[in-house]
């Protein structure tokens, strides 16, 4: 029975001491509260990829650098850790822009951007980069809140043809 004991605890031994686990807390909790940030306006305006899925993407990518950076991997060899988490949030961020409405219009490439950003946040909490994940945030979020105001007074030019005097050429019917 003691060596069940002690196989128990030595798989639960990956945090050496209260230091280390405050840094994990500190690092998870920054990517969480971060990616819910981000969340919060894509819940607010009724997006598919909302708060809770801004916070996991946030937090497994602050776990997918975090966990082999504080198993002693070099930052060199991390970079592989790295492009597959890009890689993997596009495959994610794919599946909300290929979601189309009956008009077949693109739709999603914002959101799909944001959870981009949220796994780049989370990174940058899983590294340690606190300042770097919250200053990532306040950008992701000016251009979420404050460009988007912007963008309503923007117009658009579309290529339009020539109206023809003929209503029926001109897909009018009489």
């Amino acid at each position: 029975m003691s060596s069940i004991w002690a196989a128990f605890l030595q798989e639960f031994s990956d945090v050496a001491d209260l230091n280390e686990a405050t840094v994990i807390c500190i690092r998870l909790s920054m990517a969480a509260i971060l990616g819910a940030l981000i969340g919060y306006d894509r819940e607010r305006r009724g997006k598919e990829a909302g708060l809770r899925t801004h916070m996991m993407v946030s937090i497994g990518a602050a776990l997918f650098i975090m966990v082999p950076m504080r198993g002693g991997m070099e930052l060199a060899d991390a970079s592989r850790v790295l492009q597959g988490i890009i890689t993997g949030i596009g495959f994610l961020g794919a599946g909300a822009i290929l979601k189309q409405d009956r008009h077949a219009s693109i739709r999603g490439l914002t959101t799909a951007s944001s959870i981009w950003v949220a796994a780049g946040i989370g990174i940058a909490a899983g590294m340690g980069r606190e300042i770097t994940a919250v200053m990532g945030t306040l950008f992701a979020l000016f251009i979420l809140v404050v460009v988007r105001r912007f963008e309503r007074h923007i117009g658009t030019v579309k290529d339009v043809q020539p109206e023809s005097r003929d209503p029926q050429q001109a897909g009018h019917r009489p």
